[in-house]
């Protein structure tokens, strides 16, 4: 089992940060910030707590003036790179959490620091407050972003900007109108950086769940322009391929599937229990005289508190199956717990999709451990 993460903040991470801090902030008190950091509730914080503790310990060691305490933060970076800090990790994110808990009230400061910081640890949770508070600032300042010489500043314009970035702060504004996006988009959409690309396509698959039709006509735009474009334009329309969006299914070649057909689809495991897997197998059936691009999901109905279902699609496969061709297919779904998830016991269904059309339903049963 892996280690919880919130392990990271140990003992050679503060020795790295307390050297540093030694080295770049005057009167700094390496005894006195290690003995903030481990007070009584210590080991009962988890990750992103212990991230803000550090953040408001290093905060008590700093000078009162903003501008003075963010060049401290920024003149740091050189230092734990030279005692041996990695770049571009999470643990060091309590530095542009600096900015987040204390930098609002200071915008052009915190943009100019962000722009440095974000090249050692992401800011891009840092900058949503920024897009709230800021939203005529913020705009130009992205787009500016947008055209950086360094990647990851480039994808700080695009991961910042995301209307639904996970663990951050929400832009509500953002859900609203992703209008100020997407001049951002179009300038990275061809960046020499995958990090930066994926960036892009991430922010087109959070605007596909509030504005479906425009990422269609984005990626209609884009497609065919490159290799890499090709592949950005794929996982931004993901949620719409498992939604069994028939417009974007035509984009990328999953057409009618008028001459394809399922047979015996069965559920070999009827009662399952928590901890263990859904086991099920059907025949894939390719009736035409040609080759047939299919992509193969399927859909378990999770039964919910209330006694309605919700449904979770994972995908099998995408390929191409020959003419007057018949293929077997098995699959387990894993019933394992898992911390984000919650199990009911009652009756659940399980679908095959083929090309986002459900083709078959079938239900089990789901039982919790004896």
């Amino acid at each position: 089992m892996a280690e919880p993460l919130k392990y990271l903040y140990n003992e050679a991470l503060f020795n790295i940060l307390c050297t540093s801090c030694e080295d770049v902030i005057p009167g700094f008190s390496s005894a006195g910030f290690l003995e903030e950091i481990y007070d009584s509730e210590w080991e009962n914080r988890e990750l992103k707590e212990r991230l803000r503790h550090i953040t408001v310990s290093l905060y008590k060691q700093l000078p009162d003036d903003y501008s003075e305490m963010i060049g401290l933060i920024i003149n740091l970076i050189p230092a734990l790179k030279k005692n041996g800090a990695p770049v571009d990790t999470f643990e060091y994110a309590f530095l542009p959490d600096f900015i987040q808990l204390y930098g609002t009230d200071y915008p052009e400061d915190s943009i100019q620091a962000m722009e440095q910081i974000t090249q050692f640890v992401t800011c891009e949770f840092a900058i949503r407050p920024f897009l709230i508070q800021y939203p005529d600032r913020m705009k130009p300042q992205m787009l500016e972003w947008s055209k950086h010489e360094h990647p990851s500043v480039r994808r700080l314009a695009s991961e910042g900007y995301r209307p639904r970035l996970p663990w951050a702060l929400g832009v509500p504004e953002l859900k609203k109108n992703s209008e100020p996006i997407l001049p951002v988009l179009e300038n990275l959409k061809n960046d020499h950086s995958e990090t930066v690309r994926r960036s892009v396509a991430n922010n087109l698959n959070d605007i596909s769940k509030d504005h479906p039709e425009l990422v269609i006509e984005i990626a209609e735009q884009w497609i065919g322009n490159t290799e890499e474009t090709d592949k950005l334009i794929k996982h931004a329309c993901r949620t719409l391929l498992k939604q069994g969006n028939q417009r974007v299914m035509k984009l990328f070649g999953y057409g009618s599937v008028k001459e394809i057909s399922l047979s015996d689809f069965v559920i070999h495991t009827p009662n399952v229990e928590v901890g263990e897997s859904l086991d099920f197998s059907f025949k894939l059936i390719n009736k035409s005289s040609g080759l047939k691009k299919v992509r193969i999901e399927y859909g378990v109905y999770y039964l919910k508190a209330n006694g309605s279902h919700s449904k979770k699609v994972f995908k099998i496969s995408e390929k191409e199956y020959p003419p007057k061709s018949e293929t077997s297919i098995n699959k387990s779904q894993s019933f394992r717990t898992i911390t984000t998830k919650v199990f009911y016991p009652g009756k659940h269904f399980l679908t095959v999709i083929l090309n986002g059309i459900e083709f078959d339903k079938q239900e089990f049963e789901l039982k919790m451990n004896k």
